[in-house]
């Protein structure tokens, strides 16, 4: 599939009306739209991470264009509709949710057990794979949605399963991340332990 970008604007969304892939016109509010809209949002809370890698963490370095390449293909088959998939199309799959178990396996597999809930923190590069984590959440969360109001719905199994499975990674990287910067890992307290040193 090939296409080209002359300029940005168009002005053909300025009546809060946008294009589905094959031409389609729905409002910017349809879930779908919302569905795709938050993938991207994902995508761009990666890219802040990808950009706080230290350079002695190629390999997450990697996984993370890894993944934007992906999400960017999860987004476009948000956005389109079942009649106009064309050959070749990237759709979410078992095998894609296969990798994504495998990539939990692999960088959590040394990580010690939890007793407790985890705060998102710790580190700057462990904050942004948190901020990521949530906004994959969410994605998600519109997806479900998507998939009970929408008929026929434009959701596979798959795709919802693969965010949920993103989002696992996200959290297994947040700890390992911690791990391998000799960082420790800020955890939830309950409340009547809590208190503020500064007030004692």
């Amino acid at each position: 599939m090939s296409f080209r970008i002359n300029r940005v604007y168009t002005r053909s969304g300025d009546g809060g009306e946008t294009g589905l892939v094959g031409g389609e016109r729905v409002r910017k509010s349809d879930l779908r739209v919302c569905a795709y809209g938050d993938v991207d949002e994902l995508n761009a809370a990666l890219g802040l991470v990808h950009e706080a890698v230290e350079p002695k963490f190629t390999q997450l370095r990697e996984l993370i264009e890894f993944l934007q390449q992906e999400l960017f293909d999860l987004g476009a088959e948000l956005a389109t509709p079942p009649d106009q998939h064309y050959p070749g199309m990237w759709n979410a799959s078992q095998d894609h949710i296969d990798r994504l178990e495998r990539l939990c396996d692999y960088f959590g597999g040394e990580l010690p057990e939890l007793h407790s809930f985890i705060l998102p923190g710790g580190s700057d590069l462990a904050a942004r794979l948190h901020v990521a984590r949530t906004v994959c959440r969410r994605a998600e969360r519109t997806l479900v949605s998507l998939q009970e109001r929408a008929n026929p719905s434009p959701v596979s199994g798959f795709t919802i399963i693969y965010l949920n499975r993103v989002s696992d990674l996200l959290f297994v990287l947040s700890r390992w991340v911690l791990k391998e910067q000799g960082r420790d890992t800020p955890l939830w307290t309950k409340g009547e332990l809590r208190s503020l040193s500064f007030l004692k």
